[in-house]
């Protein structure tokens, strides 16, 4: 399923292989929560934008418009149009940080829907069977994601829930996948390391869930209001207890740099929706740094959003028109910006990945890890 092709210090370069395709890691994943990309994306304006994952999320889809509906349509290959890879995040993170009111018990959890305040239960078995309906190529275990930072004895008892869960989401996913109705019979199962900031909580837990040799494993639980340096710390504590024959998933990051730190350190797998949320505000990146296409001074602007850069809008659209779309409350705005970032981002981690594949990135890494976020 992974094949390493080449390392340079602890970056990797590989092959993911799933049901849907053979991914090129390292590799951005683009973030379309409830079925689709925010910003008036298809599953078809993906295959331009050289995305290689897409990625819904097992809560949203829970909630509206029903798994079970996914369920009927095929799975989400069928009900999106996109026949590439896909990854459900397990809906574990959506459950802490949006619910209002939860209860946390041993067999999963209780909250309060975001949209209409009934009342829901996921737990381990609950998250994987939804996952199973959706018909994913890569499943996510259900996890307890804590605040940074943690109480230390609490992140510990979490781990430790963590853990257990992890082994119940195994055990069902197996006898899911095993069914004659499986939507997806070759879906495939990652594990989430946590345990706060706390190194040694960190380093425990990844030594214990590769004892369970899963398809994958994933970093959760940063990127959450910790500063960077800590999270850098932190991936490069867990770094050496992943196994070297599985895709690594840092989940959640972030920033180019927070992605060519986290090459660095021997990440394979990223998702963050910042590209696209911030590109529905104006904030679009660029090869000289972030600009604010909202500013008055690109109001007679007539160049591209980046003259670098080859993506749909860039071919077309100046960035005064983009400017003027965006202040008159044209969709169109949001969308041409949306398919810049994603553009952007997928075409640095396949730069990212070109450097590797020719030794160069030392060099790639330098020159551009600091140019990429500044404000111009």
């Amino acid at each position: 399923m992974f094949k390493l092709l080449k390392q340079c210090n602890t970056a990797r370069r590989g092959e993911f292989t799933t049901a849907h395709g053979t991914v090129q890691t390292p590799a951005f994943m683009n973030v379309a929560t409830a079925a689709a990309i925010k910003g008036g994306l298809s599953a078809y304006d993906l295959k331009d934008l050289k995305c290689q994952v897409m990625l819904c999320n097992t809560y949203h889809l829970h909630l509206r418009p029903g798994d079970e509906i996914v369920k009927a349509f095929g799975g989400l290959h069928k009900f999106t149009g996109w026949d590439g890879t896909i990854l459900t995040d397990s809906g574990g993170f959506q459950v802490f940080s949006l619910a209002k009111l939860r209860d946390i018990k041993e067999e999963g959890v209780s909250f309060n829907s975001h949209i209409d305040g009934r009342r829901i239960f996921i737990g381990p078995e609950e998250s994987m069977t939804i996952q199973a309906n959706l018909g994913s190529d890569i499943a996510m275990a259900f996890d307890e994601c804590v605040e940074n930072p943690a109480p230390y004895d609490y992140a510990k008892l979490s781990c430790d829930r963590t853990t257990r869960w992890l082994i119940r989401c195994l055990e069902k996913h197996n006898e899911l996948i095993a069914r004659p109705d499986a939507v997806n019979k070759k879906q495939m199962l990652f594990g989430i390391n946590q345990g706060s900031v706390f190194d040694d909580l960190r380093a425990k837990h990844m030594e214990e869930i590769a004892k369970l040799d899963l398809d994958g494993y994933a970093i959760g639980g940063l990127a959450v209001g910790e500063p960077k340096e800590v999270m850098y710390r932190i991936i490069s504590v867990v770094e050496p207890f992943m196994p070297k024959d599985k895709p690594r998933y840092l989940m959640g990051v972030g920033t180019p740099e927070n992605i060519l730190e986290g090459v660095k350190r021997g990440v394979d797998l990223f998702d963050c929706v910042m590209p696209s949320r911030n590109a529905r505000h104006g904030h679009l990146f660029t090869w000289d740094g972030i600009i604010n296409i909202n500013n008055a001074k690109y109001e007679l602007d007539d160049s591209p959003i980046d003259p670098e850069c080859q993506c749909p809008a860039c071919r077309t659209a100046s960035r005064g028109y983009i400017r003027h779309l965006m202040k008159a409350g044209e969709m169109l705005g949001m969308r041409l910006a949306v398919i810049h970032n994603l553009y952007f981002y997928n075409n640095l981690i396949e730069k990212i990945r070109n450097a590797l594949d020719n030794d160069t990135f030392e060099d790639f890494y330098f020159s551009n890890k600091d140019r990429l976020v500044k404000r111009i």
